[in-house]
C-alpha cells in the first residue's frame, strides 16, 4: 500500500495523524457540471421552478456541504474553513450549469475534499430541484482543478 496514506503497514484504514504537519495556508478549486435539457434550463433561468431559486439554492447547499465533509467522508480531518466560493453559471451551449467552488483553510492538512464537496453537494442539490421535470440530468466533470499550500506544493490540472 506504499504511498496511500490512508492505510498502516498493515493495509488497515486509519485517519492519518497530521499533528507533526505545519500549519500553512490552503487553497483548493474544484470544478462539475449538470448537463439537462435545454427546456430545464430555461425553466430554471426564468426563475419558475416549483421549488424556488434554484441556483441560490445550490449555492448553499455547497458551502453547506463543505462545512460537513469530515462527516460525510469517514478519513476525513475536521478543518477551520475560512472561505467556501461557490459559482454557478449558466451554459446554453452544454446545455446546463457549471459549478465551481474554492475553499481555503490555515491548517496542518488540505482542502480538496471540501471543495470536491461543495461541487458534488451543489450538483446533487440542482438535481434534486428541478428533477421532476428532467430525471435524465447527468452530473459530470467533478474534479480538482487547482490546490497551493502544504508538503506537496501547488497541483494545476490541464
Amino acid at each position: 500500500m506504499s504511498g496511500l496514506t490512508h492505510f498502516d503497514a498493515k493495509g488497515e484504514a486509519h485517519m492519518v495523524d497530521v499533528s507533526d504537519k505545519e500549519v500553512t495556508d490552503r487553497i483548493a478549486t474544484a470544478r462539475g457540471a449538470v448537463i439537462m435539457l435545454p427546456e430545464t434550463l430555461t425553466m430554471i433561468m426564468e426563475g419558475r421552478a416549483k421549488k424556488g431559486d434554484v441556483l441560490a439554492v445550490a449555492r448553499l447547499a455547497g458551502i453547506m456541504g463543505c462545512k460537513k465533509t469530515a462527516e460525510l467522508i469517514p478519513l476525513c480531518h475536521p478543518l477551520p474553513i475560512t472561505k467556501v466560493a461557490l459559482e454557478l453559471r449558466p451554459d446554453d451551449a452544454l446545455p446546463g450549469v457549471h459549478i465551481e467552488a474554492t475553499v481555503k483553510t490555515s491548517g496542518q492538512t488540505g482542502v480538496e475534499m471540501e471543495a470536491l464537496t461543495a461541487v458534488t453537494i451543489a450538483q446533487l442539490t440542482l438535481y434534486d430541484m428541478v428533477k421532476a421535470v428532467d430525471k435524465g440530468m447527468r452530473l459530470t466533470d467533478t474534479r480538482l482543478i487547482f490546490k497551493d499550500g502544504g508538503k506537496s506544493g501547488k497541483y494545476e490540472a490541464e
